[in-house]
């Protein structure tokens, strides 16, 4: 079997977009590898991000793990490698020419206005509607 070089594969912690029917199905994050009993296969163990969550183990050829399309019970499938994007750096806004207080003043309270604005407590447990 011809060995190929790849040029971004798919390693430990990945995340890749798997394609069912040429179809965008779930995300899954690449947990581990291990070789298999069958020569040029792998273990790839992968940790599907579904509600709930999901480990499964594929028995995966290097090129399948790496975007060759392949199928399983007939139905076609496919992983790509999911490109983070770069994060852009943030700018700094411009220098007004005046400078404006970093924070608003808060406003002063007497102790007459200190029981003015108490919580009411309202319980969400008992909701059998009296009052």
């Amino acid at each position: 079997m011809k060995t190929t070089k790849i040029a971004s594969p798919v390693v430990e912690q990945d995340l890749i977009l798997v394609y069912v029917d040429e179809q965008p199905a779930f995300y899954a994050r690449v947990e581990g590898f291990e070789p298999d009993r069958k020569p040029n296969w792998w273990q790839v163990k992968l940790l599907a991000l579904q509600v709930p969550l999901q480990l499964v183990t594929w028995i995966l050829r290097r090129e399948q793990i790496n975007g060759e399309p392949f199928t399983m019970g007939g139905t076609p499938v496919r992983i790509e490698k999911v490109r983070v994007p770069e994060e852009e750096p943030m700018t700094e806004p411009p220098a007004e020419k005046e400078a404006a207080p970093t924070e608003p003043a808060a406003p002063e309270r007497t102790p007459e206005d200190a029981g003015a604005g108490k919580a009411r407590i309202l319980s969400l447990g008992d909701r059998s509607g009296q009052k």
